[in-house]
């Protein structure tokens, strides 16, 4: 039997730094998870929980980082990890499995950061913080797109002249790892045509068949498919190109308009957090319109997956919002009765595993993602040379 392995995964965001440090022995042990938040703004903070205890927040006077995240294990009287385990936002055409860094590794990275312009630098920044602070200490990458890598070529394609194809731009897609783990997760139940809905801040689906990611909503950036939080999903592109013609927003402009200021926060005027325009919806007609606006891309984009697929055999809520908020199931479902999606009340409004009745032509489901734990097996993996994941699924989906 192999050894336990201690893993630190790290998810370097835009503005916050979540981790996990696990044991991967004969069980999966979750030995403290946390986050680093408010990352260049006053009032920075970090919450750290070990194993079941009450999270403890500590204010920082200085700028949060992985440095800070490594102090707060020994703080906390962690063990110290034999690893580290990284989520990365995109992996380029280069990238499908996960990697053991070196030299040569991340000098690579370093040219993938014009796909990834808000989340490669500091998720490269933590990869040699982290060799800074242990030389010796063995770290893997795992890439958000590698879920998506084998989708047919059709998928994969934009209608543009095959020399940008030859540079890169073609539909990637991302929560690659949550729906890694959704699969995973669901074993033989994966069989057969599944859409999975990863409802959060970011959002996105992915229509999957006997395991394999077949289509997915996200394109060459996380900008792409659904409305999200504070992005607004797809666009007419001659939106943009109005707005750049007409002088009323640059470059720069344009960035901040498709990442931090549209989706539920730029229709509501309000906030890009579903709970808070949950409970201002009765007395507040924008964030109604931003509610309703939500339910009805994703019922869109459920109906043409499902079209992808030929149909659908289960729908899986997860993420955030899929998987804590019963009335945004609800609304999503409503009107797709043509695809045997049928809820049952009660069992949606306890967040249950299935949410259907029994019976249902269409199995909808609730499951909770763990992202950090997908790249603690991915780590694991590789630093032991086999591959984990999907894998062993879709082979127990081809036997079921």
């Amino acid at each position: 039997m192999s050894p336990s392995l201690r893993i630190l995964c790290l998810n370097t965001g835009s503005s916050s730094l979540k981790f996990a440090l696990y044991e991967l022995g004969e069980r999966e042990v979750a030995l403290a998870t946390g986050a680093a938040e408010g990352i260049g703004n006053p009032g920075a903070r970090l919450t750290l929980r070990k194993g079941g205890d009450t999270p403890t927040v500590d204010v920082l006077d200085q700028v949060p980082d992985v440095k800070t995240v490594l102090a707060a294990l020994d703080t906390h009287r962690l063990p110290a990890p034999d690893a580290v385990g990284h989520r990365l936002v995109h992996g380029g055409p280069l990238y499908r499995t996960p990697v053991r860094v070196d030299a040569r590794l991340l000098e690579a990275l370093k040219a993938l950061v014009p796909f990834a312009p808000l989340h490669l630098p500091g998720e490269i920044e933590g990869i040699e913080a982290v060799a800074r602070h242990f030389p010796d200490l063995p770290q893997v990458v795992c890439f958000d797109t590698a879920f998506h890598r084998d989708m047919p070529d059709v998928a994969q394609r934009f209608p543009l002249p095959g020399a940008l194809w030859d540079a890169g731009i073609r539909r990637y897609g991302f929560h690659g790892l949550s729906y890694e783990y959704v699969v995973y997760e669901l074993g033989a139940a994966s069989r057969g045509r599944v859409v999975i809905a990863h409802l959060g801040s970011g959002a996105s689906m992915a229509a999957v068949h006997d395991g394999r990611s077949v289509e997915t909503t996200m394109g060459l950036t996380p900008t792409g498919g659904l409305m999200m939080g504070t992005r607004p999903g797809d666009l007419d592109p001659g939106v943009l190109l109005h707005l750049l013609a007409t002088r009323q927003y640059d470059v720069d402009g344009l960035t901040r308009l498709v990442e931090r200021e549209s989706g539920l926060l730029g229709v509501s005027g309000l906030s890009a957090d579903m709970r808070t325009l949950l409970a201002a919806r009765d007395r507040d007609q924008n964030a109604a319109r931003a509610i309703a606006m939500f339910c009805h891309r994703a019922r869109r984009e459920v109906g043409a997956l499902a079209a992808v697929l030929g149909g659908m055999d289960s729908l899986v809520f997860t993420g955030g919002v899929g998987e804590h908020s019963a009335e945004i199931r609800q609304e999503i479902c409503r009107g797709l009765e043509h695809l045997g999606v049928v809820l049952d009340m009660d069992a949606n409004g306890a967040h249950a595993p299935i949410v259907s009745p029994r019976g249902a032509a269409c199995v909808v489901r609730v499951v909770e993602t763990n992202e950090d734990l997908m790249v603690a097996r991915h780590t694991r993996a590789v630093l032991q040379g086999r591959a984990v994941g999907t894998n062993d699924r879709r082979q127990e989906c081809k036997s079921a």
